[in-house]
């Protein structure tokens, strides 16, 4: 079976949650002897974090050069190296014109319909409509992205659609032992709350999880999303202090899953997600999660109790304080290792390769 993949992902941002995913489905594809596949990528690739950590031979590289890559991105391909029948599937909203493909798109969540506005919106949104409308076959990360594509696009068959979650690294996992690691803050076990990536954008909350750890005197441990802004600077030493609060950038996933392990909680209160990858690494760490209750996040946390409607800096202080006391620290990592054992990306991958020849086969 003969298929392209499209590695625009890996051009259009240094690290993050789509490239995370593709990365994962290349590692296995690469290696899987009942395809022939071809890579379309663009010149900068490799300076994505995670495409560093793939080996792909030459060979099967169809490289294009990088140059206007801002208006590239948004070209879909007319011309194919593969003549016959054959797959092809985009990290990125683009479909092959041709008579011969079978175009799959993945739909990781809906956030600039539900949260941008403007012409980047709209740029944004025509993309991705086009590309779910000229694919054959539709994977959703979740029932709740599925659910968001039929209420945006009502016309789509839910036949062409397949819910297939997104898995989890196997590295993730409780430390039996403790493990002679140098920490890269000074505060105590199970004290601190972790947040991870986004926080600029308005409905990931960060601002009411700093709030919430002022309120339940916790540390703040930050992952990923940069460099603090002087605005978020202030605000984190206004609520927290100078020394209850750290920004890590670049942390692997060996040091990621020991902060996992030894934080009280994750704060996770975004009100909007396709899936929640973070969600499931800090359950399959053993480390309570702290969440909303909406879009896809009941789908994938582990004790329900934890997951707040209608989210507050007061009500998420409550929850951090619960889980010092009793026995609900002890049930809800038990709960959350096992609703993690549902998701792994051989699972994911074997249901896409399931869905390629379901696909493949039928046209």
């Amino acid at each position: 079976m003969d298929i392209i993949l499209d590695n625009i992902i890996f051009s259009l941002q240094n690290a993050g949650g789509a490239s995370v995913v593709w990365q994962q489905h290349l590692e296995r594809l690469i290696d899987d002897k009942d395809f022939k596949t071809y890579f379309l990528e663009y010149d900068n690739a490799e300076l994505n974090f995670f495409r560093k950590h793939l080996y792909i031979n030459k060979d099967s590289i169809i490289t294009k050069k990088s140059e206007y890559l801002f208006l590239k991105r948004y070209l879909n391909l007319t011309k194919s190296r593969i003549k016959g029948k054959h797959l092809f599937h985009s990290s990125h909203y683009r479909v092959e014109n041709n008579s011969n493909a079978i175009n799959v798109t993945t739909v990781h969540d809906f956030t600039y319909e539900f949260f941008i506005k403007g012409l980047r919106k709209k740029i944004h949104s025509f993309q991705k409509n086009f590309a779910i409308n000229n694919s054959q076959g539709i994977i959703c990360v979740s029932e709740s992205t599925k659910k968001d594509l039929l209420h945006f696009l009502p016309h789509i068959s839910e036949s062409k659609i397949k819910v297939i979650y997104n898995g989890v690294d196997n590295k993730f996992k409780p430390l039996i032992n403790d493990v002679n690691f140098q920490k890269g803050h000074s505060f105590d076990d199970y004290s601190y709350s972790i947040y991870i990536g986004d926080r600029r954008t308005k409905y990931k909350n960060f601002n009411m999880a700093v709030a919430a750890c002022s309120m339940a005197k916790s540390p703040l441990l930050i992952i990923g999303g940069g460099e603090l802004t002087s605005e978020e600077l202030y605000f984190l030493k206004t609520k927290l202090g100078d020394n209850n609060f750290i920004n890590l950038i670049g942390v692997n996933v060996e040091d990621l899953n020991y902060y996992y392990n030894k934080a009280k909680c994750l704060l996770y209160p975004s009100l909007y997600e396709g899936f929640g990858i973070p969600v499931i690494e800090a359950q399959r760490a053993g480390c309570p999660v702290i969440a909303t209750n909406s879009s896809s996040i009941p789908e994938v946390i582990g004790n329900s109790y934890l997951a707040i409607s209608e989210p507050t800096h007061e009500k998420i202080s409550e929850k951090i304080d619960a889980l010092t006391f009793g026995d609900l620290r002890n049930e809800t990592i038990e709960m959350g290792l096992k609703k993690s054992e549902f998701f792994s990306w051989d699972r994911t991958y074997i249901e896409t390769k399931e869905f390629y020849k379901e696909l493949y086969f039928e046209k």
